[in-house]
């Protein structure tokens, strides 16, 4: 068996006011193509299909054009997506049956009621059954019915929910079984601060939606979506593949590509990476203004000015400007503090929590989680 592991194409997506529409063509069509060359049984999208939950036309339409492509050039290939957090849930929800027909499983939502469970969709091949489990971007309030609460009533913690949502599922260890899901999911024994995270990916106060991958060791492959970076999750079997494109100048210098999964018997699973080339790449170039110039390209270019004296260059910006036709934004890393704050010698932004906590000083273990629930309620409330 042989599939396709992508996520995060966030189409619609603007790079520091870019409109990307012309370079997630240019990757989806190289995509496509390499989907008909190497005849995947399967195609997955791990979630965030789209960069905003309402997209505009445009998005709809590119999209539209990208399953179109896979579906002509492989009738007989299944393409499955799920909801991320950026999505829509019940919009990518919608005509779930009627594409179902057509061998497209969109899944928008999670089982919200006693009697549903994960979408699985069952394809075999020479060595028998594989089961992918579809499984939506779930926060504990959506599937609350089923999950249950804690002790005290209140939501469980992302943690917790997903291992008793997965826990209704009656997966069957003799067959191969591949879990698609959208979450942040950490190696076992690991912590959140220890992941790299990208400038382009949403976070939570504190981490809240944070959940060990050990819940996903009932599975022979997990196909995630959420982390912008390709990574591994503790094992080569549980794999965040990353954006085919990048989304953020955090993500300069990333080689993108497709997870080509290949599942032999039971227990015998190959990944390779198909590299995927952008139109424009996304690069910092730093140096000294004259230095900087002699660099001219046409990518998407954040420019680090590094000149330790004050530049009294009348046309200085329309000189950078036109060495670089698709220039993201200028920075100054070195400036006279006595007289200067620029954004490089600026902290950090705190999150919301960090904030409160830094404004309320002596704040106890009881209060600190007291205060979370109560930011993480009101940003989920805020999501919906």
């Amino acid at each position: 068996m042989k599939f396709f592991h992508l996520s995060d194409l966030h189409i619609g997506l603007k790079l520091i006011n870019r409109d990307l529409r012309e370079d997630q063509e240019y990757i989806l069509q190289q995509i496509a193509d390499a989907a008909a060359k190497e005849r995947p049984e399967a195609v997955i999208v791990a979630g965030d299909i789209y960069d905003k939950a309402v997209p505009s036309a445009e998005a709809v339409e590119l999209f539209d054009q990208f399953i179109s492509r896979l579906t002509a050039s492989l009738p007989e290939t299944s393409v499955m997506l799920i909801s991320g957090n950026h999505d829509s849930g019940p919009r990518v929800n919608c005509f779930r049956s009627v594409l179902a027909r057509q061998n497209v499983h969109m899944i928008g939502l999670p089982p919200r009621t006693e009697d549903e469970f994960i979408k699985k969709v069952i394809l075999k091949d020479a060595y028998g059954t594989v089961n992918f489990y579809l499984l939506p971007f779930v926060k504990p309030s959506m599937v609350r019915q089923i999950v249950g609460t804690d002790e005290s009533g209140s939501p469980l913690s992302y943690d917790e929910t997903l291992r008793r949502l997965i826990g209704r599922e009656a997966v069957n260890p003799a067959e191969r079984n591949v879990i698609v899901s959208h979450q942040f999911y950490l190696p076992a024994g690991k912590q959140a601060e220890e992941v790299e995270r990208m400038d382009s990916e949403i976070r939570t106060v504190g981490n809240i939606d944070q959940v060990s991958a050990d819940v996903l060791s009932s599975f022979d492959y997990a196909a995630l979506g959420h982390i912008h970076k390709p990574m591994k999750v503790g094992s080569e079997s549980v794999r965040y593949c990353g954006t085919p494109l990048a989304c953020s100048v955090s993500e300069a210098g990333q080689q993108k590509g497709i997870l080509l999964t290949e599942m032999m018997e039971k227990g015998n699973v190959r990944t390779t990476v198909l590299p995927l080339k952008p139109l424009r790449q996304v690069r910092v170039i730093r140096g000294e203004f004259e230095e900087v110039l002699r660099q001219a390209c046409a990518d998407y270019v954040t420019v680090v000015l590094t000149d330790r004296v004050d530049l009294d260059i009348l046309d200085m910006q329309d000189r950078i400007r036109s060495a670089f036709p698709y220039l993201l934004e200028i920075r100054r890393e070195s400036r006279r503090k006595a007289d200067y704050c620029t954004e490089m010698d600026a902290p950090e932004a705190l999150d919301p929590f960090e904030l409160c906590c830094s404004f309320l000083k002596d704040v106890d273990d009881e209060e600190k989680e007291l205060l979370k629930d109560v930011i993480y309620s009101v940003q989920e409330g805020g999501q919906r």
